[in-house]
């Protein structure tokens, strides 16, 4: 039971979570995005292909990548990670059928010592329940 389009929002079903029956709010839907996003990206970066489209951009660490693909390789080139969410703040955007997420956490990159993160999403509807990932931006959070 997926909750939305396999195309545009989530590429797999969620296990523990009822099919889409009805719209979700934005709360609802930032939410499984967040726990889906960090879930794969963990078990298998190739799974978020499917979140992102060719007008997607990432920002990661100041550089810029456009397009699934070269979002995908740019997220395999950090290796191995585990991630642990302690935040997620959501908003409406200004286009009603967006939302914008802000997460931060903890990230182990290839075993090593966690370090501080940040990472902002714009998710964008393309159809009822239906979302891709319009822009995504990381930070590793130092000391400052």
């Amino acid at each position: 039971q997926a909750i939305a389009n396999c195309n545009d929002y989530l590429i797999s079903p969620i296990p523990d979570r009822p099919a889409l029956t009805s719209i979700m709010s934005a709360e609802e839907v930032a939410n499984a995005f967040v726990q889906h996003y960090y879930q794969s990206f963990d078990q298998s970066v190739d799974g978020l292909a499917g979140l992102f489209s060719d007008q997607s951009m990432l920002t990661f660490e100041g550089q810029q990548v456009q397009g699934s693909q070269n979002i995908v390789q740019k997220l395999k080139s950090v290796g191995p990670v585990k991630h642990n969410v302690k935040t997620t703040d959501i908003q409406p955007s200004s286009n009603p059928n967006a939302i914008v997420i802000f997460v931060t956490g903890a990230i182990q990159i290839g075993g090593d010592n966690p370090l501080h993160f940040c990472e902002f999403f714009q998710l964008v509807g393309t159809g009822p329940g239906q979302y891709y990932v319009h822009n995504c931006v990381f930070r590793l959070n130092y000391g400052l």
